[in-house]
């Protein structure tokens, strides 16, 4: 954080940034955004990036049990 800002001056990216940036082994790549907000006739619509290291989901080679019982 640039201290010559006080926390409360800080825009909310640069807080996000500064929060995921903070942790002792942390690296720029982990403030990274992750996902696209975007309204349309009032709807929010929230996209997950396609580079976004981090997804929601079961990760790659996870077996799901897709069946309905």
């Amino acid at each position: 954080m640039n201290h010559d800002q006080s926390h409360d001056e800080m825009t909310s990216e640069q807080k996000r940034h500064d929060q995921l940036t903070s942790a002792p082994d942390a690296t720029e790549a982990d403030a990274a955004p992750r996902i696209d907000v975007s309204e349309h006739d009032g709807t929010t619509r929230i996209d997950i990036r396609p580079d976004a290291a981090v997804r929601p989901g079961p990760g790659p080679g996870v077996d799901t049990d897709d069946t309905d019982a």
